[in-house]
């Protein structure tokens, strides 16, 4: 069964998201169920209990428990979706997170309108960052160039490239409101808010070539989409994601790596 195109859902391209749409599917067919079954239920009440059939009302009332072991029966599927499902689907993302070592690390930084996104370089540490340092044009996220953990850091807005087959981790902030950081085909969303970073991770399985050969159209992009409404720019707060090979990835990382150590000589990170 096809779940994605059972429910209307965007294409699938994370090695999780196969569990979000099940458990989807299972919450869909539990609200069908009681839908169908209060619908019957409604039809039933208003033919039976007409007034033309029952003109005298009955002071004794209904008499029978079915209505206690249905709402018993709803009860305990809810507890299944909830404790057999959501929770440890949950606990797998909070508690499993994937070690530094073997994920590609990325910050990403909302802010009105726009996704800043900070690369470690091929040293793996984030730079050290400094308000005070920031730059709209030539350094938005006052990276400190004079840190030497930041000499191979670079940074794209709403640019965001992952290595397929690897676990991503993206820590989210934001500069100014609530964000909310949403891949619809990576199953994944999540609130960036001022103040706080919140990590979040998913391991991409379907390279963007490989989608657009899946979607007949070369010009598609996986995208980040704001699902927060965060003030009057909201709906073109879009950013746009590549998913590489890993070659692919290390000769683009490498490339923006070498171009931003080269613009830091300059007085403009001074």
């Amino acid at each position: 069964m096809d779940i994605q195109k059972l429910l209307f859902l965007p294409e699938l391209a994370s090695a999780h998201g196969g569990d979000l749409d099940r458990l989807m599917f299972y919450i869909h067919l539990l609200m069908g169920v009681l839908f169908l079954g209060w619908a019957i239920y409604f039809v039933i009440a208003l033919v039976k209990f007409r007034a033309s059939a029952h003109p005298v009302a009955n002071p004794d009332g209904v008499q029978s428990h079915a209505s206690s072991y249905l709402e018993v029966a709803v009860v305990v599927a809810e507890a299944v979706l909830l404790l057999g499902f959501s929770v440890p689907l949950w606990a797998a993302r909070v508690d499993s997170f994937p070690a530094d070592k073997s994920a590609t690390r990325v910050r990403v930084v909302g802010q009105q309108f726009a996704w800043n996104i900070h690369y470690p370089g091929a040293d793996g540490v984030f730079g050290k960052t400094d308000v005070k340092l920031i730059d709209a044009q030539a350094n938005p996220l006052g990276i400190d160039k004079n840190d030497p953990a930041a000499a191979d850091d670079f940074t794209t807005v709403n640019q965001l490239h992952l290595p397929v087959n690897r676990p991503a981790i993206v820590y989210l902030s934001s500069m100014d409101v609530i964000h909310s950081f949403g891949l619809q085909e990576m199953r994944v969303k999540q609130d960036a808010v001022p103040g706080l970073v919140t990590p979040v991770w998913f391991e991409p399985t379907v390279t963007s070539d490989d989608m657009k050969k899946r979607k007949g159209d070369d010009k598609w992009s996986y995208e980040i989409s704001c699902a927060q409404l965060c003030g009057l720019g909201h709906y073109r707060m879009r950013g746009y994601v590549t998913i590489d090979t890993a070659e692919q990835y290390a000769k683009w990382t490498g490339e923006q790596a070498a171009a931003a150590k080269e613009a830091g000589s300059g007085d403009e990170w001074q």
